[in-house]
């Protein structure tokens, strides 16, 4: 392979159109999925410097600190990238609900032929 954002050290994002790029979240301890989010240039520099996941709002178009006014925040543990450097991987240590809901996970339900199940 060729590719420098492919094989290369250099952290070279592929962001989309609208400048944004998708996060997964997962607890550290745990693994359990948590959530998944967008972020901008910004949002991906400020989680770098701060250890704390930043992420853009595509509904508010605003960059949000996670737990800013909850509380619950993250605590970046290990920050990856996919192959192709178009996805971003975080495992993280929550301080509570990740969910906006107040559920621990966004993914609390499960999808059945029956319609949705709620995850014990």
């Amino acid at each position: 392979m060729t590719d420098r954002r492919e094989t290369g050290t250099e952290l070279d994002p592929g962001f989309d159109d609208r400048g944004l790029i998708t996060v997964v979240v997962s607890d550290r301890k745990s693994g359990e999925l948590l959530m998944v989010a967008h972020m901008n240039r910004e949002a991906l520099d400020r989680t770098i410097e701060t250890g704390l996941a930043h992420f853009w709002s595509r509904s508010r178009e605003t960059l949000w600190k996670k737990g800013e006014t909850s509380g619950n925040f993250l605590r970046v543990a290990d920050i990856r990238i996919d192959c192709d450097q178009d996805a971003i991987w975080l495992t993280a240590d929550p301080a509570g609900p990740v969910c906006h809901t107040g559920e621990r996970s966004c993914f609390y339900r499960r999808v059945t032929p029956g319609g949705l199940e709620r995850i014990a």
